[in-house]
Order: C-alpha cells, then structure tokens, then sequence
C-alpha cells in the first residue's frame, strides 16, 4: 500500500466535488479513483422509502469507471455547487485502517453556516493509493 497522507487525501476528494472547472474536474477524478473504481451511495431515506413502496428490498446507486465518476461529480457540482447555493467541505478527521480510509462531509450553505447535508464516506484503497470502492452514506 501507498504511503499517503489521508488528510491532503480527503481534502482533494472533497475538492473535487466543488471544483468548477470541468477539464480540472475530469483530471482529479482520474487522480483519485483508480479507472475500474465503483462509487456506491445509499440514497436518502426519503428516496429509499419510494422504493421500498415500488416493492424494492435494497436500493443503492452506483457509478463505474472513470467517465460514470466524472458524471456523477459533475452532476452534483451543477446540482448543489454551481448555482452559488452549496459548497462541500470537511466535516472530520480522517481515520484509516489498512486500505480503508472513513470520513465524513457536510454540503453547507455558501453563504453561512447552515448545514443542509452530512455523509459519511467510506473508500478503499488500491496498492497506488487511488479509491478502488468509495461507499457514501448520505446522513442527513
């Protein structure tokens, strides 16, 4: 394993989500995730209950390889960052064991303190330091 300094690790990861500049945006995702990496979300429980009532018992989302993981940043940066509203930031210290890397995050309003989400990621780490699978649990 990658000797690797977890906390400029979490930081570019949740760069990237902020970034604005789409070549930047598609380079760091290449930079972080490994080119075979899966993103896993557990949606919110609001999404989750819709489609427990579609008669749905387990509900994730993925995202595979690296143009499904520009994608997805992509999609939450034009959702929650570019219009001015949110910005993603730092919520904890960093904890890794082995090849496992936890942490968690906020989106919070741009303009104050206000903290309209938490997650907690969970990522493992390939032998070049990259995300090979990054489980996200949106808290609230």
């Amino acid at each position: 394993m990658a000797d690797i300094d977890i906390h400029h690790l979490t930081d570019r990861y949740v760069a990237v989500w902020n970034e604005p500049d789409a070549e930047r945006r598609r380079v760091a995702v290449r930079e972080l995730w490994s080119a075979d990496a899966v993103h896993v979300l557990q949606p919110p429980q609001e999404l989750r209950e819709t489609a427990a009532g579609l008669g749905f018992d387990r509900f994730v989302l993925e995202a595979r390889g690296h143009d499904a993981l520009d994608f997805r940043v992509t999609r939450a940066y034009e959702e929650f960052v570019a219009p001015g509203t949110f910005v993603f930031r730092s919520r904890s210290h960093p904890v890794r064991l082995h090849d496992l890397v936890r942490f968690t995050w906020e989106m919070a309003s741009r303009d104050g303190d206000a903290v309209a989400g938490v997650g907690l990621e969970v990522l493992m780490l390939g032998p070049d330091g990259r995300i090979v699978s990054d489980y996200q649990f949106i808290e609230g």
